[in-house]
C-alpha cells in the first residue's frame, strides 16, 4: 500500500491526501448537515421537586414530572439549537449560553434557537429541513405533534411539510425507558443562500 504522506507530483511531501492537512478535499458542494442531541432528567414539579413544567418545541405538555434545567429545559429546541451550530462548525449551545450564567435562568429556549439561526443566515446558509426524534415514556406527544412542526418550522423559518417530528418510548428500559429523563434527537441540513436545492 502506498504510503500517503510520501510525495508525489500532485502532494508534496508532508501533505496527506483528501485535504487531512487542511487543504480543500473537494469542492464545497453547497449543503451542510448537523445532528444535536439533548437529555434532561424529569422530576415531580415544584412543591414536590425541581422539575420545571414540561415543554417540547414550545408546546406546554401536561405531565406530573418536568425537566431539571437552568433555562425553561425545552430539550427539542436544545436538540435542534446543536443541530444548526453543529452544521456550522460551531460552539455548542453549552459553550455560548452557560448553564451557570444567571442571565438564563428560566430563559425561554426560543431565544438559544432563534441565535442558531441567527447565526445560520450570517453565515450565507438557509435551513433545508429538520428531522426530529423525542424519546420519552410518557405522556405520548403525538396530540402535540403538528402544534410542535409548526413552532419549528417558524423558528427555521421553513415550511411545516419540511420538519418531522416523531415520538418514541424506550420500552421501559433505564432512565428514559422509567420516565425519569426525556430525550431528544434532531438532524438538520443547510443550503447556501439562494441555492436551488429542494
Amino acid at each position: 500500500m502506498t504510503d500517503p504522506r510520501r510525495a508525489t507530483p500532485d502532494h508534496p511531501a508532508g501533505a496527506v491526501p483528501g485535504g487531512y492537512d487542511g487543504t480543500p478535499a473537494h469542492p464545497d458542494i453547497g449543503l451542510r448537515i448537523g445532528m444535536g442531541y439533548d437529555l434532561h432528567r424529569l422530576e415531580p414539579l415544584a412543591p414536590h421537586g425541581a422539575g420545571r413544567p414540561l415543554v417540547l418545541a414550545g408546546v406546554p405538555i401536561e405531565h406530573d414530572r418536568g425537566p431539571v434545567a437552568h433555562s425553561d429545559g425545552d430539550a427539542l429546541y436544545h436538540a435542534i439549537t446543536d443541530a444548526l451550530l453543529g452544521a456550522l462548525a460551531q460552539h455548542d449551545i453549552g459553550a455560548l449560553f452557560p448553564d451557570d450564567d444567571p442571565r438564563h435562568e428560566s430563559a425561554d429556549s426560543a431565544i438559544f434557537l432563534d441565535e442558531a439561526v441567527r447565526r445560520v443566515h450570517e453565515a450565507g446558509w438557509r435551513v433545508v429541513n429538520a428531522d426530529c426524534v423525542v424519546v420519552l415514556e410518557r405522556p405520548r406527544i403525538g396530540p402535540h405533534r403538528g402544534d410542535m412542526r409548526r413552532n419549528i418550522a417558524a423558528r427555521l423559518m421553513t415550511p411545516a411539510e419540511r420538519i418531522g417530528v416523531k415520538g418514541k418510548t424506550h420500552e421501559r428500559v433505564d432512565a428514559v425507558g422509567e420516565g425519569r429523563a426525556v430525550e431528544t434527537h434532531a438532524v438538520v441540513l443547510l443550503a447556501r443562500a439562494g441555492a436551488h436545492h429542494a
